[in-house]
């Protein structure tokens, strides 16, 4: 049976770019803070866990300064990420990047895909990523995942796992790259 390619939706931050351990690097090296990526256990507990007033403090230190860019141009690619994605178009599918970013980080984040040879020809970077049509998506967001779901219905949504996330009705877990790779090779088939 022949496969079709499918288009997959694929977040960046906390799916592809170890987000917070990139954070917390640069912590450590401005601040000479013990924190840990580990210690990340909520998804809007970023600014406590790094000792700043709110979240807007956190995303007005997150954003750079003359001396040094975003921290969205420190962040490293989960292992295997890369790789993965790279088979997955070497496959036939298409990625398709769908990531949501404040204005300030664009440049940094499209750097950031070029350093890294994402193999992709598509970059949405939207607030709603429901609005772009995919048939697969994978992310890690608790405020992303039940939109999908509710708004992509014959979608697969996958929620990558994390602790900030929790089992949702309607979304495949994935733990791994290679749980996504399984599951894409899976519904390429019965296309």
């Amino acid at each position: 049976m022949r496969t079709r390619g499918l288009r997959l939706g694929i977040d960046l931050d906390g799916v592809v770019a170890d987000f917070n351990a990139g954070w917390i690097k640069l912590h450590r090296e401005e601040f000479g803070s013990e924190l840990h990526p580990s210690m990340v256990q909520t998804w809007d507990g970023l600014a406590e866990l790094g000792g700043f007033d709110d979240m807007r403090a956190f995303w007005a230190w997150a954003k750079g300064s003359d001396l040094r860019p975003s921290i969205f141009r420190h962040l490293e690619p989960y292992p295997t990420a890369l790789d993965t994605l790279h088979r997955l178009r070497t496959d036939g599918h298409s990625i398709v990047v769908i990531t949501t970013k404040p204005e300030w980080a664009v440049t940094d984040t499209f750097r950031w895909l070029a350093d890294n040879r994402l193999p992709t020809r598509e970059v949405h970077i939207a607030d709603v990523k429901s609005t772009v049509e995919c048939d697969m998506y994978l992310d890690d967001s608790p405020h992303v995942l039940p939109d999908l779901i509710e708004n992509r219905p014959n979608a697969t949504v996958c929620r990558f796992v994390r602790p900030w996330n929790h089992p949702l009705d309607g979304a495949s877990d994935v733990d791994s790259w290679a749980t996504f790779h399984a599951l894409v090779t899976q519904r390429s088939s019965k296309s």
